[in-house]
């Protein structure tokens, strides 16, 4: 398990340019999640680390040294998935902003429905397809 995944080529060309402005969309994202309840951080912060591997990997490494968040990157990159506490807080998160939009924010019932249709699917995926850290390292 000490063996470290290849990093991926750098880009060259457009390609360097769209990965590098994909990163710092994801990056933005990720620190409006800082301050807006319901909108998720590490994932924002996982994508745009791949996405500055390929562009830019100074600033991959800058977030993988950020105290709270780099650790969360590294060990999802290392196949450890998320802590059991932080993937219920994850889930509460999704059901509670998506009930609350549902419920009182939105006024088209198509927009409703797709707005519930995207909160079904981000539960299914950090509950059932993001692994359980303690459940990889054999502790739960």
């Amino acid at each position: 398990m000490d063996e470290q995944p290849e990093p991926p080529p750098i880009a060259s060309g457009p390609a360097r340019w769209l990965w590098f402005l994909l990163g710092i969309v994801s990056l933005a994202l990720g620190g409006l999640g800082v301050i807006v309840p319901g909108l998720p951080t590490t994932i924002f912060l996982i994508m745009a680390a791949g996405c500055f591997a390929r562009s830019y990997p100074r600033l991959e490494q800058w977030i993988l040294d950020l105290p709270r968040v780099g650790s969360m990157v590294r060990d999802y990159r290392a196949g450890l998935g998320m802590p059991r506490r932080a993937k219920v807080w994850a889930i509460s998160m999704i059901v509670a902003a998506c009930g609350v939009s549902v419920g009182l924010l939105i006024d088209p019932v198509a927009v409703r429905l797709l707005v519930a249709a995207v909160g079904l699917v981000g539960v299914w995926f950090v509950g059932w397809r993001v692994p359980t850290r303690e459940q990889v390292l054999g502790a739960g």
